[in-house]
């Protein structure tokens, strides 16, 4: 903590019934006891989280029955959704950290004012990433040395991808507002159904079920872009019903440059934080594809990229108590009560610390089954076991990184972690990983050592802001 006394805060509204009550259960995110309540705000956006997941999972195992080419053209649109979903950060980011902190003072109109706003500028931004994506399409296979089938692979699942991008925007933002009121739910249940339309349409395309055609590897983006459609016009029609908690209301769809002004003052370094990770992970990616010559290059390629979707089962519950630590803070601190804010920021990475060691056990033991799973190619799966084993003894250092920097970020707090996402990303993960991978000859684990070390330095610098304080006195 700082040595600074607390801010001066007025005396706290009266809550308003229904304002700062979580749907899942009806617990008061302002004044029910702080574990019980984070610990419930937290597990729809787990499940959220994990369904969101097992979309990009299912891809890959299919891409994994085709061919290792496939499985690294998909891994590159991965790379590339991630961007996107980055991007969206500069609406979302915003959108939890004011809906929150008005919603916690009790002004539901002004909480929804800014939810409509934030839907607007998400679908701009939404056809501004299909474009992006369309016409970079071949650069990106390009910059990861594609060529041949693994080139036109990745072109038409970029193209395509991008379809379902456009509208991922408003679901993103959507998702975002409503977690902001407490909401964790809603989100939850729309994911289950992109969830379910994706392994059916996916499943269906790529196979030739019934009388569909058998697309092979691009069903699997069709049957993702299918999904993604979905789910964002299930999520549109619940927020025009406005029984979530969030209402469109065509008045406040247009453009209020002062609220504008808002969101992106919050959203803005949040987006750079996201752009220069993205940027970072990408070169990263380039050091993987350059570790050595096919065929060998192209297995070390395909084993990173198995390894990055399993690990996201202990990276996303952090995003998901990181989202409940965010709303609770963002609304403790509208109540005006920062000391629940500063333990709730704690006690969300208590919680998931623990979760973290066990998903870490399991995927330290584990290891090598889980590459038999998800790759039918002996070498892939031997490449992969020793480096993931190592990778799954930092996961509780990562989870904590996570919580923190989404709790500084609920309370308005972005460019500090911007700050954190330069040095860990241009000075320590792309130099490290290079000159292990690359100059040491090291292959995977010496491109990894990059990632290693990135995380430990993470951990350290999130935990130390946290600590300080100065987050408290954001103003929104």
């Amino acid at each position: 903590m700082t040595d600074e006394p607390f801010p001066s805060f007025p005396a706290p509204p009266p809550p308003r019934i229904g304002a700062v009550e979580s749907p899942l259960t009806a617990l008061s995110v302002t004044t029910s006891p702080v574990r019980k309540t984070l610990f419930f705000l937290a597990l729809p956006v787990l499940a959220e989280q994990i369904l969101n997941t097992l979309v990009g999972l299912v891809d890959t195992y299919l891409a994994g029955r085709i061919s290792p080419a496939a499985t690294s053209a998909i891994g590159l649109a991965a790379y590339v959704g991630w961007l996107a979903s980055m991007l969206l950060m500069l609406i979302g980011t915003g959108t939890t950290a004011l809906v929150s902190r008005y919603e916690g003072s009790g002004d539901h109109d002004r909480a929804n004012h800014f939810a409509n706003q934030s839907l607007t500028l998400a679908s701009i931004l939404g056809v501004t990433v299909f474009c992006l994506m369309y016409t970079l399409a071949p650069w990106f296979a390009k910059y990861c040395r594609m060529t041949g089938e693994s080139f036109d692979i990745a072109v038409t699942y970029l193209r395509v991808d991008a379809v379902g991008h456009m509208l991922m925007g408003p679901t993103l933002v959507g998702c975002a507002a409503l977690r902001g009121v407490g909401n964790m739910r809603t989100p939850m249940m729309v994911f289950v159904v992109i969830n379910f339309v994706n392994v059916i349409a996916s499943c269906s395309l790529v196979y030739g079920w019934g009388p569909l055609p058998t697309l092979g590897v691009n069903g699997i983006v069709g049957g993702t872009v299918i999904a993604r459609i979905t789910g964002a016009m299930i999520l549109l029609a619940i927020l025009y019903a406005g029984s979530a908690g969030v209402k469109i209301r065509r008045g406040e769809l247009p453009i209020v440059w002062e609220s504008t002004r808002r969101i992106l003052r919050i959203g803005l370094p949040a987006a750079a934080d996201g752009a220069i990770m993205w940027s970072g992970q990408f070169m990263f990616l380039a050091i993987i594809s350059r570790l050595a010559d096919p065929p060998l290059g192209e297995i070390y390629f395909a084993t990173h990229i198995i390894a990055m979707r399993v690990e996201a089962f202990s990276y996303l519950p952090a995003v998901a108590w990181a989202a409940a630590t965010a709303t609770m803070i963002g609304q403790t601190l509208g109540a005006q009560n920062p000391r629940r804010a500063i333990r709730a920021g704690h006690e969300g990475v208590l919680q998931c610390g623990l979760l973290s060691v066990g998903i870490a056990t399991c995927f330290f033991i584990g290891s090598r089954f889980i590459f038999e799973q998800m790759s039918a190619d002996p070498l892939v799966q031997a490449a992969g076991v020793r480096p993931f084993r190592i990778l799954a003894m930092l996961q509780p250092f990562l989870v904590t990184s996570i919580v923190y920097v989404g709790a500084l970020r609920g309370a308005g707090d972005t460019r500090f972690p911007l700050l954190i996402t330069i040095v860990g990303t241009i000075f320590i993960r792309v130099p490290v990983g290079y000159y292990f991978g690359i100059v040491e000859q090291w292959g995977l684990l010496g491109a990894w050592m990059g990632m290693f070390a990135d995380i430990l330095w993470r951990a350290c610098a999130a935990s130390l802001r946290y600590a300080r304080g100065a987050w408290i006195r954001t103003r929104v």
